[in-house]
């Protein structure tokens, strides 16, 4: 290492010691924004990138935008000087440290997306100077940090390790958890050398519980795989048992929860509707999709991922056959409340929400459908399902359940009246077992 190189890695390592570092954060969502509120509270001033300019003015403001985010923690950032939101990615020059925290989604071939990543990192390019940190934190296939940011990076003329440095240390929030918030969560971090996975640990290990190095970035990148497709594997495998214990008359949720009991070599996993966040549905096909430069076989995460795209399938043709069993119906014409759009319960995320391809097909078979759900008041635009934009969650009354044929119950949100639906729906479709959780009548529910 160059004596210049060596001087800017001391440097750097002094501010963020003594929390002088300045650190921007590119992205102000689920993950970016309460990863800038921990800075914050750690002691650095914090500048927050967003290419949403309503969202900068809105954060500006003290407000949050996402439910579990408490506004009172922004405007406790912004009265103290900590936090500041900008469109303007000119600004990356003033930080020490920048952190990327941008969507990885996938293509219509389900092949990775990298193009908000290769934005941020050409954004970044473009004010790039000696000294700062640069840590990728999207979620991606085992290689990008130093296959495809630090060539953009370097395309000036800088160098990894000599005038900059570069880390990957992945996100691992889990919107709405109560007892696991960003600070709680160990950090995984992987260095592009030596020094900037010292300076990454400094800066996270300030703000973080504790950090867990790895040896490079592409490890830090593939354990953050790893634990997705361990959950997408185990999830489609409780779900393919749902349909032969189905099959069997035997009910899933009461297998799983007697073999809960044995206190080891077990761990339960819930069966649902489908995979929905920007995690599960996703991240699995990146290591597929990177094992194929290599021509190794991923049979079991591409199964997983057969078995849960599925589902949302096998959950509408069960809820046709119920309907023809009890009142001789078919889903042409028929009224269907879907019960929450959220992909997961108590958070208004709709990222990927399986809710979402059960309404499609639904209403690909003549089906009539309205939803509710007290978290998602009417569905923003997405890439998959720019049809479903602008429509309203309705108001769930008595009158308003009796006049549906049924209820399909999607996302099970805790402040949903359960009872109150139990009582006047004419048919339940419950994908989460709430009804039986809840010790609710269960003579017109049918599972799924």
């Amino acid at each position: 290492m160059s004596q210049e190189a060596n001087a800017a890695a001391i440097a750097l390592g002094r501010l963020i010691t003594e929390r002088r570092a300045r650190v921007a954060v590119i992205g102000l969502g689920y993950v970016g924004l309460p990863l800038a509120l921990a800075l914050c509270r750690a002691g650095f001033p914090v500048l927050g990138f967003d290419i949403d300019e309503r969202r900068v003015a809105l954060l500006n403001r003290g407000e949050s935008g996402i439910r579990h985010i408490a506004a009172d923690a922004i405007r406790t950032a912004l009265d103290e000087d900590r936090f500041e939101a900008t469109a303007d990615f000119a600004r990356l020059g003033e930080a020490d440290a920048i952190l990327i925290c941008v969507p990885t989604p996938l293509t219509r071939q389900r092949e990775p997306d990298l193009s908000f990543v290769e934005l941020a990192s050409r954004q970044i390019a473009r004010t790039l100077r000696p000294g700062q940190l640069v840590v990728l934190e999207s979620t991606t296939w085992p290689g990008t940090t130093e296959e495809f940011v630090r060539p953009i990076l370097e395309e000036g003329g800088a160098r990894s390790g000599e005038t900059f440095f570069l880390a990957f240390s992945p996100e691992r929030e889990d919107p709405g958890n109560p007892n696991y918030g960003t600070r709680d969560i160990p950090k995984i971090v992987g260095g592009d050398g030596a020094d900037a996975l010292r300076l990454a640990e400094a800066l996270y290990g300030a703000a973080m519980a504790s950090t867990v190095p790895v040896s490079s970035p592409a490890v830090a990148e593939a354990v953050k795989l790893t634990e997705n497709i361990f959950r997408s594997v185990n999830i489609a495998l409780v779900n393919e048992l749902k349909v032969v214990y189905g099959a069997m008359g035997i009910d899933v949720w009461d297998v799983i929860a007697a073999a809960s009991t044995k206190p080891f070599g077990f761990m339960p996993f819930q069966p649902g509707p489908g995979l929905g966040g920007h995690c599960i549905p996703i991240d699995p096909f990146y290591l597929a999709w990177k094992a194929r430069e290599f021509e190794v076989p991923t049979r079991f995460i591409e199964l997983a991922g057969e078995i849960n795209t599925a589902m949302p399938r096998h959950v509408v043709d069960r809820l046709a056959e119920a309907l023809d069993r009890r009142f001789g119906l078919g889903l042409n014409g028929a009224r269907i409340l879907v019960l929450g759009v959220a992909y997961k319960r108590n958070v208004e995320d709709t990222r990927e929400s399986a809710s979402f391809r059960l309404i499609e097909l639904l209403e690909d078979r003549g089906a009539q459908t309205s939803y509710h759900d007290p978290h998602v008041p009417e569905i923003g635009p997405t890439r998959e399902h720019a049809q479903l934009a602008g429509r309203r969650s309705i108001d769930l009354s008595a009158d308003a359940i009796a006049g549906f044929d049924a209820i399909l119950i999607a996302t099970d949100h805790d402040d949903v009246d359960y009872a109150l639906v139990a009582r006047h729906m004419r048919l339940g479709l419950d994908t989460r077992n709430v009804f039986a959780k809840r010790n609710l009548d269960l003579t017109r529910v049918v599972k799924a």
